[in-house]
């Protein structure tokens, strides 16, 4: 099922119910998409005013990665929840025998990398979003400038939403060095991008406060 079809309130209700998905990583994908698409109103109010001419240009570039940046994380909202579906029926695997017990434990190990490579690509394309919202914020028109803190916030509470959704996953992993790498690459991005998501909402807000 293509989730993002479904209308705003469809979405919610199936996110409520005991579905197994959509779940966490899901939402936190259409979150940052909702997030990257406020920078890009942003970039929409600025293009064609003479005001902005001398940066007319840059802010088009921005609204093109934007574009791609909103359609990768609609499409990550999909990926999410195929690669989960797997997962669940791995858990129900038989373990009566020794060989059921080792096609279980090999079935979860793959189903867990493909569920902590998604969030993780979650991960990574919110933190390019943070990076445009930056720019948005240096380039793009005042009167829209609450948009991009409203956006930049979007964007890191589903970076951190979705690291959450590596983490469950490295949890389990049997091969604790690559669990330990993917930590390792999440806590990387985490520690750069919160904080810059933070400054750029602080220099948003001081301009009203």
């Amino acid at each position: 099922m293509d989730y993002t079809k479904m209308s705003c309130e469809d979405f919610v209700e199936v996110l409520a119910s005991k579905a197994p998905v959509p779940g966490g990583g899901g939402a936190a994908a259409l979150v940052g998409a909702l997030g990257m698409a406020l920078g890009s109103m942003v970039g929409s109010l600025t293009v064609g005013k003479p005001k902005f001419a001398d940066v007319e240009a840059d802010v088009a570039e921005l609204m093109r990665q934007a574009a791609e940046l909103q359609s990768k994380l609609l499409e990550l909202v999909k990926r999410d929840a195929e690669v989960f579906e797997p997962l669940s029926r791995a858990y129900g695997m038989p373990t009566e025998t020794e060989e059921q017990k080792a096609e279980k434990a090999r079935v979860m190990e793959e189903c867990l990398q493909e569920c902590c490579a998604v969030p993780l690509e979650i991960m990574k394309r919110c933190a390019e979003a943070i990076d445009l919202h930056e720019q948005f914020g240096e380039k793009g028109t005042a009167i829209a400038i609450s948009d991009v803190g409203c956006g930049v916030i979007c964007c890191k509470a589903a970076l951190q939403s979705a690291s959450l959704n590596v983490f469950i996953n490295t949890k389990w992993m049997e091969d604790k060095r690559n669990a330990e790498a993917i930590n390792a690459e999440a806590d990387q991005i985490l520690q750069t991008y919160l904080a810059k998501a933070d400054a750029i909402f602080a220099d948003v807000e001081k301009r009203f406060r």
